[in-house]
C-alpha cells in the first residue's frame, strides 16, 4: 500500500476522534492531505524579544524565560491560570482559561521556555493569553526561524490541535515518509522552469530554512498546481473535439429572424460578436462547449435565445438551466414574453411543479412537442427524456457539479448537445484560463447602450436617517427600492428574524407606502406573489435577503440599500448592485456598514465606491479571498485544488504553465513518451476516480 495513502488514524498523535474531526473541518483524511495542507502565512520567529522591550501595540513575539510561578484566580467557570514568566529584565502575566492543571503539569516552575504569543497592554501591564510554550531545544527542531501558521477552525483547536501540535504532526509525518516522496515532474520540465525538487519544496514549506528556501517551495509546488490543472483540461480539450460529434446547426430561419426583427433595440456590437462566434460552432459538426459571460446588465440571457433558436430553426429542442427555482421562473418570463410574438411555447420544470403538469411537460419533451423547457436541477432527472436536444444553457454554471452537468449528456443516444455556458459574474482572465481552460470563451464587455452608471455611496449606520430621507425623496418620484439584509449561515432563525425587525422598522419610518418581504426560506408561491407585487409597482419597497441577488428585473426600482454591506463578498455586493440600473433613470447603491470597520472590509467597500467594472471586482475580490477549490465535485480525485496558487496573483504562472502545457500536448497528445511518463502518472493519480471528463464541460 502506498504509504501517503494512509489514513491519518494511523499517525501517531491523532488517533480515530482526532481523524473524524479534521476530515470533517479540513478535508484531511490521509498522509498526503496532510502534507498538503499548507501553511497560510509565516511569522518570523528569529528574533527573541525581551520584556524590557515592550512598548504600545506590540505584534506577536518570542520571550525567553522561566516560569516562576502560578495562581488560579476566580471560581468556576471564570476560573483562570496566571504563570509569572520572567527573563532577568522584567516579568509578564501568562493566562490560560481552560487545561489549567495540564498546563502546570506540562511547564514546571523554574525551567526555561521559549513562548510565543501577542502582548495586550491593561492597566500599565503585559499579559499574553494563551502562549504557545516550547522546550528551546524542541523549538529549534519543529520551527526554525520562519513559523508556518496554519488554517485551522475553532473545532479542530478544541480536540487539541492548535498551530503548535499540526507543526509537531507535520515533523512526526516527514520523519517517517520523507524518503519515499516521489518527484512529480520529468527532469527535462524541472531543468527547463528551474525548479526545486518536489520533495525539497514540500519539506521547505512546512519548515522553511529561510525566506529564500520558502519562495522557492513557493514557486515549485504553485508550477505543480496549476500546470497540472492546464495538462488536464487542455486534454480534456483536445479529448471532447476529437470524439464528441454535435449536431450540425446551419440553418438560420423563421425564429432566429422573427426574434432579431421583433426586437425594440438593437443588439451591442459585443452580443452580435458572441452570436457569430456561436453559429461558427454549431456548424462545425463538432459539439460545442462555450462559456459566455460579462457584467451584470450585458444581455447574455438574449445571447443565449437567440442560441437556443439556431437549434429549433434546425429541427431540435432547446433547454436552458438555472441553480434555483427564483432563477430559472425569471428566465422562463423573460423567454416566454420575448417568444410570444412567435407563437413559440416555453415549459418551465421545478422540484416543485405538480405531478399533473410535470407529466405533461415530460410527454412534450420525449414526443417534441415541446421545443423549449427552462428548469433547475430537475432537468437531470432520468425520467426526463427529450425527443431531439440539440443545446442545453447552463446558466450559473459554478453552483452545478461537474458530475451533475453530465446528466444532460444522457439525453441523447448517440450525439451529444451542444452546451452554452451563462457566467452571471465576470471572471478575470487568469481565472478563466485556470478554470474553463477546456471551454471555448466569449465576452460580452459592452453594456446596452443609454445605461447611467450606477452612482455607489458608502454610509455609516450612524447615518441612517438621512439614508431614510433619501430613500424618501426617490420613492416621491416614483421610483422603487430594494433592501437587502445579510444572509447568516449558520443561524437561519437569526437571518429571518433580522429581516422580520427590519421589516418592523421601515413601515415604522415609511407608513405610508407597501413594503413587502422575502426571504429564502419563504414558499415559492408567497416569494413569487410578494416579487409580483414589487414588481408591478404595487409596493414600493422590497426587503430581502440575498435571494434577490438573482432572478429579479424590474427597471423602475432605482435604488439599492445594502444593510451590513461589510458583511458580503465583492461580487455578492456587484450582483445586488446589478439588479438597479436596468431602467432609464439614475440609479444608486447606498453600502450601509458599522462604524467600525477591519481593513478587508474598507478595502471591499472602497473599491464598489471607485468602481462598476464587473471584471475588475472580481480580479479584486480574488486578490482579497484567494481561491481554492475550483471546481463543483469535491469527491477525491475529481477537484481541481488550488491550495497555494491564486491565479489573481500568479497570472504570470498561469500563462507559463498553460504554454507549456500546450507544447506538450502538441508534440505528445497522449502522453505516451518515455520522457513525459513521470506526467501520465501524477495526472492518473490525481484523477484516477472520474466520469468521461471529455463530455463534461
Amino acid at each position: 500500500m502506498d504509504i501517503f495513502q494512509t489514513p491519518l488514524t494511523y499517525l501517531p498523535g491523532i488517533g480515530p476522534k482526532r481523524a473524524t474531526v479534521l476530515a470533517e473541518e479540513l478535508d484531511l483524511y490521509t498522509y498526503l492531505d496532510l502534507l498538503h495542507y499548507f501553511p497560510t502565512k509565516y511569522v518570523d520567529r528569529s528574533r527573541v524579544y525581551t520584556i524590557k522591550d515592550l512598548r504600545g501595540e506590540m505584534p506577536s513575539i518570542q520571550l525567553r524565560g522561566y516560569i516562576r510561578d502560578y495562581k488560579e484566580i476566580g471560581e468556576g467557570r471564570k476560573k483562570r491560570l496566571v504563570a509569572y514568566f520572567s527573563d532577568g529584565t522584567g516579568t509578564i502575566e501568562l493566562v490560560w482559561f481552560r487545561s489549567l492543571s495540564t498546563i502546570q503539569r506540562l511547564y514546571p516552575v523554574g525551567q526555561t521556555y521559549l513562548i510565543f504569543g501577542k502582548p495586550v497592554l491593561f492597566n500599565g501591564s503585559y499579559s499574553i493569553n494563551h502562549p504557545e510554550v516550547d522546550e528551546e531545544s524542541r523549538q529549534q527542531a519543529v520551527s526554525g526561524g520562519l513559523m508556518p501558521i496554519y488554517p485551522l477552525t475553532e473545532k479542530v483547536k478544541r480536540i487539541g490541535i492548535a498551530n503548535r501540535q499540526m507543526r509537531q504532526l507535520l515533523y512526526i509525518l516527514l520523519e517517517a515518509c520523507r524518503s519515499q516522496i516521489r518527484e512529480t515532474l520529468p527532469e527535462h520540465i524541472i531543468q527547463r522552469a528551474q525548479l526545486i525538487p518536489y520533495g525539497t519544496a514540500i519539506q521547505q514549506i512546512h519548515f522553511p530554512e529561510g525566506n529564500t528556501e520558502l519562495e522557492a517551495a513557493r514557486r515549485r509546488l504553485k508550477f505543480d498546481e496549476l500546470f497540472f490543472i492546464q495538462l488536464r483540461l487542455l486534454g480534456m480539450k483536445n479529448e471532447r473535439k476529437a470524439t464528441s460529434p454535435g449536431f450540425p446547426l446551419p440553418r438560420v430561419g423563421e425564429a432566429f429572424r422573427g426574434l432579431y426583427s421583433s426586437l425594440p433595440f438593437d443588439l451591442t456590437s459585443a452580443q452580435k460578436r458572441v452570436i457569430r462566434e456561436i453559429q461558427t460552432d454549431v456548424v462545425s459538426g463538432k459539439q460545442m462547449n462555450r462559456l459566455v459571460q460579462g457584467d451584470v446588465g450585458s444581455g447574455k440571457t438574449l445571447v443565449a435565445l437567440f442560441a437556443m433558436l439556431l437549434a429549433l430553426d434546425n429541427g431540435y429542442q432547446a433547454c436552458m438551466m438555472a441553480p434555483t427555482e427564483i432563477l430559472a421562473r425569471q428566465h422562463f418570463l423573460s423567454l416566454t414574453e420575448l417568444l410570444a410574438p412567435l407563437g413559440i411555447e416555453v415549459g418551465l420544470l421545478l422540484g416543485s411543479t405538480k405531478k399533473r403538469e410535470r407529466t405533461k411537460l415530460h410527454e412534450g419533451l420525449r414526443d417534441g412537442s415541446l421545443r423549449i423547457i427552462v428548469g433547475t436541477h430537475a432537468l437531470l432527472e432520468p425520467v426526463v427524456q427529450f425527443h431531439r436536444l440539440g443545446l442545453a444553457v447552463i446558466d450559473e454554471q459554478h453552483r452545478f457539479g461537474v458530475v451533475q452537468r453530465s446528466g444532460l449528456w444522457t439525453k441523447n443516444e448517440s450525439q451529444h448537445p451542444h452546451i452554452l455556458i451563462m457566467s452571471a459574474t465576470p471572471i478575470p482572465r487568469t481565472l478563466a484560463m485556470t478554470l474553463y481552460g477546456d471551454l471555448d470563451i466569449s465576452v460580452i464587455d459592452e453594456l446596452p447602450p443609454g445605461r447611467k452608471p450606477i452612482q455607489t455611496y458608502h454610509q455609516p449606520e450612524s447615518h441612517i436617517f438621512e439614508v431614510y430621507a433619501f430613500l424618501e425623496r426617490q420613492i416621491a418620484e416614483g421610483r422603487q427600492a430594494y433592501v437587502v439584509f445579510p444572509m447568516i449561515e449558520e443561524n437561519e432563525r437569526e437571518e429571518i428574524r433580522a429581516l422580520e425587525e427590519g421589516l418592523v422598522r421601515y413601515r415604522q419610518r415609511f407608513p405610508e407606502y407597501t413594503i413587502v418581504m422575502v426571504h429564502g426560506k419563504m414558499k415559492p408561491e408567497k416569494k413569487d406573489e410578494e416579487m409580483r407585487r414589487f414588481a408591478s409597482g404595487e409596493a414600493e419597497i422590497m426587503l430581502a435577503t440575498t435571494v434577490i441577488e438573482v432572478g429579479v428585473n424590474v427597471p423602475n426600482a432605482s435604488v439599492m440599500v445594502i444593510e451590513g454591506a461589510n458583511r458580503f463578498g465583492l461580487s455578492q455586493l456587484h450582483q445586488l448592485r446589478g439588479r438597479v440600473g436596468r431602467g432609464a433613470s439614475q440609479s444608486y447603491c447606498i453600502l450601509l456598514t458599522g462604524n467600525e470597520l477591519g481593513e478587508d472590509a474598507k478595502r471591499r467597500i472602497a473599491i464598489m465606491v471607485e468602481t462598476n467594472d464587473g471584471f475588475e471586482i472580481a480580479e479584486e475580490d480574488m486578490r482579497l479571498r484567494g481561491f481554492g477549490e475550483i471546481d463543483g465535485t469535491r469527491q477525491s480525485g475529481q477537484q481541481l485544488s488550488l491550495r497555494i496558487a491564486n491565479p489573481a496573483l500568479d497570472g504570470a504562472m498561469v500563462q507559463y504553465t498553460r504554454d507549456l502545457a500546450e507544447e506538450i500536448l502538441a508534440e505528445d497528445p497522449t502522453l505516451t513518451l518515455a520522457k513525459n511518463e513521470p506526467l501520465r502518472q501524477r495526472l492518473d493519480a490525481l484523477y484516477h476516480e472520474r466520469p468521461s471528463w471529455s463530455q463534461i464541460s
